[in-house]
């Protein structure tokens, strides 16, 4: 009997059209510095609105046009159209330098996420400095992970949200390959193993041999 009453007062609320549930959603987007996941949507959105729907219509509208909808992780955001980022760098332009040592950690980060420090020295063959994981855990653009099921429970990191949305990315699974890594020059000018500091040493000796490196990535 609860049940009846209950779908008797559901079926009291009538959805909105689609149409005008795609306006909510793109007013939010429109609107939110941040993406908006699909739940949080919903809570916004009148009752017995579908965001997700929504947001497949929505994102199919602005195909095309100078901004896109774009999904970022497990949420929504409007972004301008890659092709026409150019004409933002004015208004993007920060001055935000990484050093080699933490561009290397987080390409480790994002290309073998979760990952444990030891497994990131253990990739780059030099140890990593408190300071290289501080500042990429301050540009919130990596974050804790699970700790992982091995002796003394070390915890991982994974890259976030922000890290995705900066570089527009999906998800970590759409990152380039090693050919456009190439391509790009960032797998260029490496010294030879050789050469490489050992496991242990401190990174200013690699920061060191590899002066003018860090401006390699300048957001």
């Amino acid at each position: 009997m609860p049940e009846d009453i209950e779908e008797k007062e559901e079926s009291l609320f009538e959805a909105p059209p689609m149409a005008e549930q795609e306006r909510m959603c793109e007013a939010i987007l429109f609107a939110s510095a941040e993406p908006v996941s699909v739940k949080e949507l919903n809570d916004r959105m009148p009752h017995g609105c579908d965001a997700a729907e929504a947001l497949v219509h929505l994102r199919k509208r602005y195909e095309g046009r100078g901004v896109h909808v774009t999904k970022v992780g497990d949420a929504w955001a409007m972004r301008t159209a890659p092709d026409l980022g150019f004409l933002m760098q004015k208004e993007m332009v920060e001055t935000r330098k990484l050093s080699r040592a933490a561009i290397e950690t987080l390409a480790i980060i994002a290309y073998h996420q979760p990952v444990t420090r030891a497994e990131i020295e253990e990739i780059r063959g030099v140890s990593v400095s408190r300071g290289t994981v501080d500042q990429l855990l301050e540009m919130e653009w990596i974050r804790f992970g699970r700790r992982k099921m091995t002796p003394g429970r070390p915890v991982t990191f994974v890259v976030t949200p922000q890290f995705l949305d900066e570089f527009g990315l999906e998800s970590a699974r759409d990152l380039p390959g090693l050919k456009e890594l190439r391509a790009a020059g960032l797998l260029e000018n490496r010294p030879p193993p050789g050469s490489m500091p050992k496991l242990g040493e401190s990174e200013d000796a690699e920061e060191e041999a590899s002066e003018g490196q860090s401006e390699l990535f300048e957001d």
